[in-house]
């Protein structure tokens, strides 16, 4: 049963309003949940091992709309995690120090060290994507991003970095339910801010963005992925499996011991 996000494969077209938020998948939020607890065991291991190996590292970026789940994504597909080993960093408006320097400055500065997991909740991308549709800089400018985009994703994989990125793909009525609940909620208030709503009117030039940004800098080392996000549950399960598959693949190793600890005896 296939739980696998979208990926774009490179110079693919993307048409996000052909792909259901809801997903196709037929599976029951039970074994859903089941699925993920036995690969949640696994991410665990694997992490384990990556952060004692200390050679590779892997860059998790999310992207989203507003409301579109990467708080919980990143609550509920990293728990249970060796927090030495995992760093989360939130991208939002540039302060003016970051301003004064090439839009990656602030960027390069937080990518993962070996060993490490860092996640990304926003990223580099949101220069061609905010910037594109509020107009702060011109096309111009935007477009070339792009390619600075490739280059510099291209340079962490050389030196080690594992890049795995997702678009968390819910649809508008997804979007007004949740932040309606967040309104409801003395817990989630905080959450809301009134400038999501003029970003909401932009929904179109958004999912125009997102496509042309997945269509430019979805790679083969550097792939993105379309996940449908309507349903929470399947968003965990789906992106927990991508991971999964991902540090299987860079597949991270133990250290050797060092020789002769057959013959270490603990004094009392």
């Amino acid at each position: 049963m296939n739980v696998l996000p979208i990926a774009v494969k490179p110079g693919a077209r993307v048409n996000l309003s052909l792909i259901d938020p809801e997903g196709t998948s037929t599976i029951s939020k039970d074994a859903a949940k089941y699925r993920l607890d036995k690969l949640q065991k696994k991410l665990l291991d694997l992490q384990a091992r990556l952060y004692a190996e200390g050679k590779q590292s892997l860059l998790v970026v999310l992207q989203a709309m507003d409301a579109g789940g990467k708080d919980g994504t990143i609550k509920n597909v990293f728990r249970g995690l060796n927090p030495q080993g995992v760093r989360v960093t939130p991208f939002k408006a540039p302060a003016p120090n970051e301003l004064a320097h090439d839009f990656l400055w602030r960027v390069h500065a937080n990518t993962p060290e070996k060993g490490m997991i860092g996640i990304f909740n926003r990223s580099h991308y949101e220069d061609v994507l905010v910037v594109r549709v509020n107009e702060l800089v011109p096309e111009v400018v935007w477009r070339r991003r792009y390619d600075h985009i490739n280059a510099f994703e291209r340079l962490l994989t050389d030196s080690g970095t594992r890049i795995v990125k997702f678009f968390l793909h819910i649809d508008k009525d997804e979007q007004k339910a949740r932040l309606e609940d967040r309104l409801k909620s003395a817990d989630e208030q905080w959450k809301f801010s009134k400038g999501d709503l003029p970003v909401r009117e932009k929904w179109d030039e958004y999912m125009r963005a997102y496509e042309d940004a997945m269509i430019e800098c979805s790679t083969e080392t550097a792939p993105w992925h379309i996940v449908p996000s309507n349903r929470k549950w399947m968003r965990n399960l789906m992106v927990t499996q991508v991971l999964v598959d991902t540090l299987e693949a860079m597949n991270p190793q133990y250290p050797a011991p060092e020789d002769g600890l057959d013959q270490i005896v603990i004094p009392d």
